[in-house]
């Protein structure tokens, strides 16, 4: 019978997540009423830019019907639980680290789905009109370092399989 560990790195990544994701949206809707004023420029290449995310990444799966909004909650939910067990259950300290960031993010949206209906973005970074990506947050940060983590160590770091000796091979 496997025994039930919460790790302690990835349970602190995801608390550090969670809090700084929720601090840096509560600096950028008080302070700096960035739902006032919309567009802050901080340099060429970057700037705060307010956005109601109603729906999940890329803008798929809106949530603007209020049973749409607790579906995606619900959803969310139970992925964020499922990172959660797969953070017991795993044991290397960079991937429970990784999960972690993938956890505290989650919760940081969920949190915000469930108090405004929305999920708050701001950073905006683009190259002219290129953007690489959608306005996104620290909390969407978060979760793609941490799958990018974990991608890279389950494809850059697999065991290799022990060579066989031929047969008739001298040891």
């Amino acid at each position: 019978m496997s025994s039930f560990r919460l790790p302690a790195s990835g349970l602190i990544a995801a608390a550090l997540t969670f809090i700084a994701d929720q601090a840096v949206k509560a600096w950028v809707e008080g302070p700096m009423a960035l739902p006032d004023v919309l567009e802050v420029e901080v340099m060429p290449f970057f700037r705060f830019t307010w956005a109601e995310n109603r729906g999940v990444s890329l803008g798929l799966l809106s949530g603007d019907t209020p049973a749409s909004r607790w579906l995606l909650v619900a959803l969310t939910g139970a992925i964020a639980l499922g990172v959660l067990y797969w953070m017991t259950k795993e044991k290397a300290r960079a991937d429970i680290i990784a999960l972690g960031l993938v956890l505290g993010g989650a919760l940081g949206n969920i949190v915000d789905r469930i108090t405004q209906g929305f999920v708050t973005d701001y950073a905006d970074l683009h190259f002219g009109n290129f953007r690489p990506f959608m306005i996104f947050n620290l909390a969407d940060a978060a979760i793609s370092i941490g799958v990018v983590i974990i991608l890279a160590r389950s494809l850059l770091l697999r065991e290799k399989p022990p060579q066989e000796t031929a047969p008739g091979a001298s040891e």
